[in-house]
């Protein structure tokens, strides 16, 4: 089995709430010197046998379908090391 990793993050141009708010938490815990949060999701999926580039271009079609909104969200696709 190899594993596909997706990760998903909101495009630099749309305001990130959650961010802000682990940001504005930060000093509460003690926390300094972190200028910037952005929140995103993560996705492993796992295929049977060999990856080749068709089965990268379905995961890659699933991701823009299903797993982010290409209207806010870029996404990536990698196999995972």
């Amino acid at each position: 089995m190899t594993r596909i990793v997706v990760d998903v993050m909101l495009k630099p141009e749309i305001l990130d709430p959650q961010g802000q708010a682990i940001l504005s938490a930060l000093p509460r815990l003690g926390i300094e010197g972190i200028e910037r949060v952005r929140q995103g999701k993560h996705f492993e999926i796992e295929v049977a046998g060999e990856v080749d580039e068709a089965s990268l271009d379905t995961v890659r079609e699933l991701a823009g379908t299903l797993l982010a909104n290409p209207v806010i969200e870029d996404f990536t696709v990698r196999l995972h090391p």
